[in-house]
């Protein structure tokens, strides 16, 4: 077995039609750019009435038709914030947690101790976050799941995992194993997946590999690390 094998997104979810919400962090493949990805998908009229918008480079979730909101508290929430030198990506509204931890002296971890798993039993929905902290040219990053310890929600299990980008790598978390009822939730450490130079390239290859009738947005960007150029990619079923 190969324990540092490196797949591809499409390989990665090719296939599975429900992965659910997932966040992607790494580095490009000529080492020169920072990469982050975050993608939603749902299955009810509720969840897939949503697109993503940027606004001040913040990205939120956002009702597509208002009149047919039936309940926001899961599915409306900024996804994307950066503080300072911190970009800070979230499946929820977990990420106004960290950005107000790490405002109060906090670290990525620590900010997270507030928080746990969605309330939507049966599923009890992970909450799944990254965090990249930018630092003279370069880049470390965090990526948290915080996961019930049973099928009842007994009590919550939290993983916190620091990565050293490495050229060409990135990891993939995302909240659910494949579709199910109730929907299994993710299990081990977050996949090691391929990064390549081209954001429109690796933008196209996880739009066309989510499924078709599940999937909803997804919003991409790539940091030179040199410069610090964003260059982003978002991407609405709901255009």
């Amino acid at each position: 077995m190969n324990v540092y094998e490196v797949k591809t997104m499409k390989e990665r979810l090719e296939g599975n039609t429900y992965p659910g919400r997932g966040i992607v962090v790494g580095k490009s493949a000529d080492g020169t750019k920072a990469c982050a990805a975050y993608f939603i998908m749902g299955r009810s009229a509720n969840s897939r009435n949503r697109v993503f918008t940027v606004k001040n480079g913040e990205v939120f979730t956002e009702p597509f038709d208002a009149s047919k909101v039936e309940d926001p508290s899961l599915i409306i929430y900024a996804a994307v914030r950066q503080y300072e030198n911190n970009l800070i990506v979230t499946n929820g509204n977990q990420t106004d947690t960290i950005y107000e931890g790490l405002a109060a002296g906090k670290s990525f971890s620590q900010a997270l101790t507030a928080r746990e798993f969605e309330p939507d039993a049966p599923n009890l929905t992970p909450r799944i976050s990254g965090m990249l902290t930018f630092d003279q040219g370069d880049f470390t990053y965090e990526m948290s799941i915080l996961k019930s310890a049973d099928a009842e929600g007994t009590g919550c299990n939290r993983f916190t995992y620091a990565y050293v980008p490495m050229n060409g790598v990135g990891h993939f978390l995302h909240t659910y194993v494949c579709d199910g009822n109730p929907i299994p939730t993710f299990q081990g450490e977050p996949e090691r997946v391929a990064i390549p130079n081209d954001m429109e390239s690796f933008a196209r290859e996880i739009w066309e590999s989510l499924d078709e009738n599940n999937k909803i947005s997804l919003y991409v960007r790539y940091v030179d690390l040199a410069t610090g150029k964003v260059e982003e990619k978002l991407i609405n079923k709901n255009a």
